[in-house]
């Protein structure tokens, strides 16, 4: 990477709903302070998703924005209360799907660390990433050219159709495999083609051809619901799991919560030429606007965000803004007088953010 002064990074902040604009704006005071203190240029454009644009305009993700999201070298969602929404008929879409499936941000990179000061629920240290295929599987916004992979053909009965291609597996496996091998060299693939022989066996054949690409990394193949025991059992015995789309949502979080909290967690989705930062928990609507949100979670996908950009640019100083900002975090989570409500502190969101910024401001590079 070079370490010469870096182009204008363009980020396009698209608030939702809940405490989404809470914590966005506590995500931009922090990318603020970075770029005060390296000598960065973020050129910030701010939108709005959701309930408030479907009450003003009809739909929950206007016109236009997917073009913004294209442009911009990187995108920061805020969480949406996706469940509340209407049909999709009805202006009722999903932007964290929309975006998945039209950006094709085909990984989804879920890091589960323990904190040396915030210890994990297992009484072991954990560090652990999830690495999970974003625009296939069962879910219905993301598996159809046209319509939904989801019907009813009587009141009685509901049928969801799951897709897994070849390429969407082979791709995935590929981001699993380099991810092992950046990090421990170990990676386990998660699985139920025991049942689902037909989809999970199609993404299980396409984890065993890519393996043969990598015979430095140490490889197992562990049952789903396996799984979700092994991770209560000892999580600390994983380093890189890759696995399906639905799986992989259900397992990071609680692989998250394992290690101490999710909302710590980070969350990046990632494809070849866009990326876009996204909390790993929900809108949490019963304390919007109440100044109890957890920014941090958030805040750690925007550092993601920003080492993706590095590597991309081959950008020493985004890398090293990204270091920053997660010193930074680490240090205040350190401090349980400095903490917010879910972690047992005092604080509320914005005094938590100044903080986080107050570290970043007297860190020692």
């Amino acid at each position: 990477m070079t370490a010469q002064p870096s182009a204008p990074v363009s980020l396009l902040v698209l608030n939702g709903d809940g405490i989404s604009p809470e914590i966005t704006t506590a995500t931009l005071k922090v990318l603020d302070a970075v770029q005060r203190r390296l000598g960065l240029r973020f050129q910030v454009n701010r939108a709005e998703v959701g309930l408030r644009p479907l009450a003003a305009q009809g739909t929950t993700f206007p016109a236009g924005l997917l073009e913004l999201a294209r442009a911009a070298d990187g995108v920061i969602l805020g969480p949406v209360s996706h469940n509340d929404y209407p049909p999709a008929s009805e202006g009722g879409i999903n932007p964290s799907g929309h975006l998945r499936k039209h950006l094709d941000l085909f990984a989804n990179i879920r890091p589960a660390k323990s904190h040396p000061d915030f210890p994990a629920r297992c009484g072991v240290p954990v560090d652990l990433v999830i690495v999970r295929e974003n625009t296939e599987g069962f879910y219905a916004d993301r598996t159809m050219f046209a319509g939904t992979g989801e019907f009813m053909p009587t009141e009685d009965v509901a049928i969801a159709m799951r897709k897994v291609t070849r390429q969407g597996s082979l791709r995935i496996a590929e981001a699993g495999f380099r991810m092992a091998r950046q990090r421990g060299g170990k990676l386990t693939v998660v699985h139920k083609a025991n049942v689902l022989r037909l989809s999970d066996g199609l993404f299980l054949s396409c984890t065993r051809e890519t393996a043969k690409a990598y015979p430095d990394v140490q490889v197992e193949e562990v049952l789903v619901d396996a799984m979700a025991a092994l991770l209560v059992r000892d999580a600390s015995a994983f380093d890189t799991i890759v696995t399906t789309n639905m799986f992989g949502d259900i397992l990071s979080d609680q692989a998250t919560e394992i290690a101490g909290s999710i909302g710590l967690a980070a969350s990046l989705n990632a494809g070849t030429n866009h990326a876009m930062a996204q909390a790993q928990h929900g809108s949490a609507p019963s304390i919007a606007g109440q100044d109890r949100a957890n920014p941090a979670s958030l805040i750690n996908s925007a550092a993601m965000l920003l080492r993706w950009l590095a590597e991309r640019r081959q950008d020493a100083r985004l890398d090293e803004a990204a270091g920053l900002i997660e010193a930074a975090v680490t240090r205040v989570i350190a401090v349980p007088e400095w903490r917010t409500g879910d972690m047992g502190g005092p604080l509320g969101t914005a005094a938590f953010t100044a903080r986080i910024v107050e570290a970043i401001e007297s860190s020692s590079i």
